[in-house]
């Protein structure tokens, strides 16, 4: 028996929490080509990121995933989106924390098994093959200062697997 007075409900609709970082330096923004032999997003650009540790905040698990897939430890980062994903499932979806912040000045980046790290020219993201959310999600993150307010979505899929994705006002 726990003194929590959080209850639980395995009825009622879940999150499964995640978190997705883009750090900038200057003009560029830092992207990793996806490992081809990865299960999830093989060969496309994406932010850093990954899943929340137990006992662990978003904030936190976004510093944790910055430094375990690039080897940096940026000063600040700050909440530029909060998006809910619509899985399918009709118990389980998922949560993303999209952050944003300046990369560590002379930092050098480290490699992982996840992909392959590179910085890009802001004016240069058509040309890459990205996930298909980036495109539409990386320019309104950007565009979120650090005392600003966060984005809020919702992505769904229709019956053809087609990313449908919904911003709402603040």
């Amino acid at each position: 028996m726990t003194n929590n007075p959080q209850s639980f409900n395995k009825t009622r609709y879940q999150f499964i929490p995640r978190v997705l970082v883009f750090l900038t330096r200057g003009d560029e923004v830092l992207l990793m080509k996806r490992a081809d032999d990865r299960p999830v997003f093989p060969g496309l650009y994406n932010g850093l990121g990954g899943h929340v540790e137990r006992s662990e905040s978003v904030l936190a698990a976004a510093y944790r995933e910055i430094e375990e897939e690039a080897g940096l430890r940026p000063s600040r980062l700050w909440l530029c989106a909060n998006v809910a994903i619509d899985t399918g499932d009709p118990a389980v979806g998922i949560h993303m924390s999209v952050f944003c912040g300046p990369a560590p000045q002379d930092s050098e980046l480290r490699q992982s098994d996840e992909g392959t790290l590179q910085w890009v020219k802001v004016s240069e993201l058509s040309d890459l093959k990205m996930v298909e959310d980036i495109p539409t999600l990386l320019p309104k993150v950007l565009a979120v200062p650090p005392d600003g307010k966060p984005l809020w979505a919702l992505y769904t899929y229709d019956d053809a697997g087609k990313l449908h994705m919904q911003f709402e006002d603040n």
